[in-house]
């Protein structure tokens, strides 16, 4: 097969469309197909042929329909039934139009090789419609698993939430009997000087009870005193008369 580089020059693209192959050439005329034929037939563009109905998008003659009159490829260009104008002479001339500026309305498919490329498409667009769609399933199954292992990591959140709530309360309630307290302790203090005098008393009584308690310890010290000395006395008394007795 015939193969051609590209070329970024201008002067080298315009000599390869002069001197283009018929094969190339064919490709170059092709056309865009309208949203209806693209839906039905899943093509968005083919080589223009004779008898296709089309419509001229841009340029002075836009939103004009025709049948194809005439395919020239030697200047690319294609001609359309009813397109004319009038030479001076008054003869009638057809008016040429790029392929570019073209969208097919009907297309003719009494050439089997055209519609043969028409129905290799329309698989090709089926077989990719599948694999699409079978991306589409596994890309979905791939996501529910992955969000089921995520619910149970949310339940444990909102369990340590509640406690939290139950914290709270049982800190605000802790708060509550705490400035009660705190009120009690600001209306007491007009009381509190009176108590201090008896506080004061009570040690005193007892003080005196201590003294009284001690005082009669020491009278009965005494007489035990006495009695020892008493006894002592008539022991040496005895001891006195033993001796005399044995003299």
């Amino acid at each position: 097969m015939q193969t051609t580089k590209r070329v970024k020059a201008p002067r080298k693209q315009r000599k390869q469309l002069y001197n283009a192959p018929a094969h190339l050439r064919h490709k170059l005329m092709a056309a865009p197909l309208s949203p209806q034929l693209t839906a039905s037939k899943s093509v968005k563009t083919l080589p223009v042929r004779k008898g296709d109905t089309v419509r001229i998008m841009r340029g002075d003659n836009k939103g004009f329909e025709g049948k194809i009159s005439r395919v020239d490829l030697k200047n690319y260009r294609i001609y359309l039934e009813g397109l004319t104008r009038e030479k001076v002479d008054g003869t009638a001339i057809f008016l040429p139009v790029h392929p570019s500026k073209v969208m097919i309305k009907n297309l003719n498919l009494n050439d089997k090789w055209r519609k043969a490329i028409v129905d290799r498409k329309e698989q090709l667009h089926k077989q990719e419609a599948k694999i699409e769609k079978a991306a589409e399933k596994a890309t979905q199954k791939t996501a529910k698993t992955e969000k089921t292992p995520e619910k149970p990591r949310e339940k444990p959140a909102t369990a340590q939430k509640e406690p939290k709530k139950a914290t709270e309360v049982k800190a605000v309630e802790a708060k509550e009997p705490a400035a009660k307290t705190t009120a009690t302790a600001e209306e007491k203090p007009a009381t509190a000087p009176a108590k201090t005098p008896k506080k004061t008393a009570a040690p005193k009584r007892k003080k005196e009870a201590a003294a009284a308690e001690e005082k009669p310890t020491a009278k009965d010290k005494k007489p035990k005193t006495a009695k020892t000395t008493k006894k002592t006395q008539t022991k040496s008394k005895t001891a006195s008369k033993e001796k005399q007795g044995g003299d």
